[in-house]
């Protein structure tokens, strides 16, 4: 199975890209791209352009329609797997792959599993998506809309909540890394 990546963003609220912020030694992304890759069978990386992080090589993936967001990575993503894909951000240094396989394999036959926050909010950067929905997606991108929520409430979706995976309603799986205060209690919590 696939997992994408995302590492698209521009990092404006961290006011340098965040990604390159390093954690017990390593970059978010390298973080991120290590953990799933211990247990996913391939590793797509979505990036804005063939200039961001050339060191990964052929794990990259370029948006076709850039400055789109989420959206157009999971639709590059979509493309280029083949397959169905599980997507996540670098920026979420505690999502478990573990749980990523979990909430898979929950879906059954829907297009989309997401997990929902503690308030019943979709968290569509931790879902798995079905190749199926590539269409929709590359529509709703040719139309000019962005917004992740446009694709999931069109598809045939199944939420999962945090309890379903073991996880407390102050779990830190969902928490990203956005501003500087961000950072700084990561590396706080890590120990470094």
């Amino acid at each position: 199975m696939t997992v994408v990546i995302l590492a698209g963003g521009q990092s404006r609220r961290m006011g340098r890209d965040k990604l390159r912020l390093t954690v017990a030694g390593e970059t978010l992304l390298d973080r991120a791209v290590r953990r799933y890759g211990g247990i996913f069978d391939r590793v797509l990386v979505s990036v804005s352009g063939p200039d961001r992080y050339p060191a990964l090589g052929d794990k990259r993936v370029f948006d076709r329609f850039p400055g789109a967001g989420p959206l157009a990575g999971l639709h590059a993503g979509l493309l280029e797997a083949g397959e169905d894909v599980f997507l996540t951000g670098a920026d979420m240094p505690f999502s478990s792959p573990e749980k990523a396989l979990l909430l898979t394999s929950l879906c059954g036959e829907k297009e989309a599993c997401v997990l929902t926050d503690g308030d019943g909010r979709w968290e569509p950067l931790f879902g798995f998506y079905r190749r199926s929905l590539l269409p929709r997606a590359e529509a709703l991108l040719t139309e000019g809309r962005r917004n992740m929520a446009a694709l999931i409430s069109a598809a045939e979706l199944r939420e999962v909540s945090l309890a379903e995976l073991g996880e407390g309603p102050d779990s830190p799986l969902l928490r990203n890394v956005n501003r500087p205060e961000d950072y700084e209690k990561l590396r706080l919590e890590l120990g470094d």
